[in-house]
């Protein structure tokens, strides 16, 4: 089974970045990470799960949310089998836990109920 880990967190202040990876494992022979569509993800307490950033597996076809867009770049890295988030300007609205989330869809995917696979979240914490 497709296994997800995010990871990268931290405490940044304002204005910082971070760059958060995703490390996927588990694929098959017939199906491997380059079928699968991965997005991140990020909710705050109290606050229902935020569809941050996607990528297309074929031709590396991407969205961003509203909240994000100019500041976070998501990217498929040399290692083996990661996607990363490169956050840029953060601000204190953009603590929460990060997740990334893995579908085997050849399209962009932005709803979390979209996604089959999940990884354990890592925590961001911007300060002011």
């Amino acid at each position: 089974e497709v296994q997800l880990q995010a990871s990268g967190g931290g405490l940044v202040q304002a204005g910082g970045s971070l760059r958060l990876s995703c490390a996927a494992s588990g694929f098959t022979s017939a199906f491997t990470f380059e079928d699968y569509s991965i997005g991140w993800f990020r909710q705050a307490p109290g606050k229902e799960r935020e569809g941050l950033s996607c990528i297309s597996p074929s031709d590396g076809d991407t969205w961003y949310a509203d909240s994000v867009k100019g500041r976070f770049t998501i990217s498929r890295g040399n290692a083996k089998n990661t996607v990363y988030l490169q956050m840029n300007r953060m601000n204190p609205e953009d603590t929460a836990v990060y997740y990334c989330a893995a579908q085997r869809q050849n399209m962009i995917l932005s709803a979390a109920r979209q996604y089959d696979y999940w990884g354990r979240g890592t925590q961001v914490t911007v300060s002011s």
